[in-house]
C-alpha cells in the first residue's frame, strides 16, 4: 500500500534526474501529471531537507543530499551485484564487471575477476568515458541525450580502433539496441574484448553488466551464446535489486 505524497515526491525527484538532474516546473509537471500546487509544495520540502536545491534561473536541480544516500546505494549495489558476477565467471571463464553512469561518465563499481593467470581488471572506482566501452555503448543506447552526452564528453582515440565519429558512433548504438548487446572490440585497451549488456530496473538501464578478457579467449566464446548469458544473469539481477 503506497502513501500518496510519498509517490509524488519520488514522482519528482524522477522527473528531475530523467531531465539531466535539472529541470522548471513546467517540465516536471508534464513527466509527473501533477498540479503546480502539488509539485511547488513538493518541491519545498525536498528543499528544505536537501534532496533538491534551486538554481538562479529559478529551475530545479538534484540537491547534495541524494549524494549521500546515492553513495550508500552504489556500496550495496557492488555487495548485491558479487553473486550475479561471480556466476558470469563460472559461466563464461571470463572478468566480470558492473558500471553505472555518474554525470557523463562510465564507472565501475563492481567486479569479480577471472582465475586465470592472465585477465582483466578494471579497478573499480575507476572511471572512463563511454564511447569506447561496452559497458558505456550498452548504458547510453537506450537514452535519447547519447549524441549530446558524446559532445560534452568528446570522442577521444584510445586505441586505432576507437571510434571517433560521432555519426557512426550512434548508428554502432542502433546495433546495440537491435541486438541486445555492445561490444568493445580493442577499442579502449589494445587485445582487450569486451561484452555489455544493459540492467533495467523495469524501465531504464541502471547499470550495464560486462565480461572482458584476452581478445583471442572472448572470441572464441560463441557470441550468441555469451550474450543470452549475460542477459539472463543481467535480468536476474535487476529483478532482485527492484522486485525483491
Amino acid at each position: 500500500m503506497s502513501v500518496q505524497s510519498v509517490d509524488r515526491a519520488l514522482d519528482v525527484l524522477e522527473a528531475l534526474s530523467e531531465h539531466g538532474g535539472q529541470a522548471g516546473l513546467s517540465e516536471i509537471a508534464a513527466r509527473t501529471g501533477l498540479p503546480y500546487g502539488t509539485i511547488h509544495r513538493l518541491l519545498q520540502t525536498l528543499l528544505a531537507r536537501g534532496y533538491v536545491r534551486q538554481e538562479s534561473d529559478r529551475r530545479y536541480a538534484l540537491g547534495g543530499a541524494l549524494v549521500r544516500i546515492g553513495g550508500v546505494a552504489e556500496r550495496m549495489l557492488a555487495v548485491w551485484a558479487e553473486p550475479y558476477l561471480a556466476r558470469l565467471v563460472e559461466l563464461s571463464g571470463e572478468t566480470a564487471n558492473l558500471a553505472v553512469l555518474e554525470g557523463d561518465y562510465v564507472v565501475y563499481v563492481a567486479q569479480v575477476p577471472s582465475p586465470r593467470r592472465l585477465r582483466m581488471f578494471a579497478e573499480v572506482g575507476r572511471r572512463v568515458l563511454p564511447h569506447s566501452t561496452a559497458v558505456g555503448k550498452a548504458l547510453l543506447a537506450g537514452r535519447d541525450d547519447a549524441a549530446a552526452v558524446f559532445r560534452r564528453t568528446g570522442l577521444p582515440r584510445r586505441t586505432d580502433r576507437t571510434i571517433t565519429e560521432l555519426g557512426d558512433l550512434l548508428e554502432e548504438l542502433d546495433r546495440v539496441r537491435a541486438r541486445g548487446y555492445a561490444l568493445d572490440l580493442g577499442e579502449e585497451e589494445n587485445g582487450v574484448h569486451c561484452m555489455a549488456v544493459p540492467v533495467h530496473d523495469g524501465g531504464r538501464a541502471f547499470a550495464a553488466m560486462s565480461v572482458s578478457g584476452p581478445a583471442e579467449r572472448i572470441d572464441a566464446i560463441d557470441r550468441e551464446e555469451l550474450a543470452a548469458m549475460l542477459r539472463k544473469v543481467a535480468e536476474d539481477f535487476g529483478t532482485a535489486v527492484f522486485h525483491s
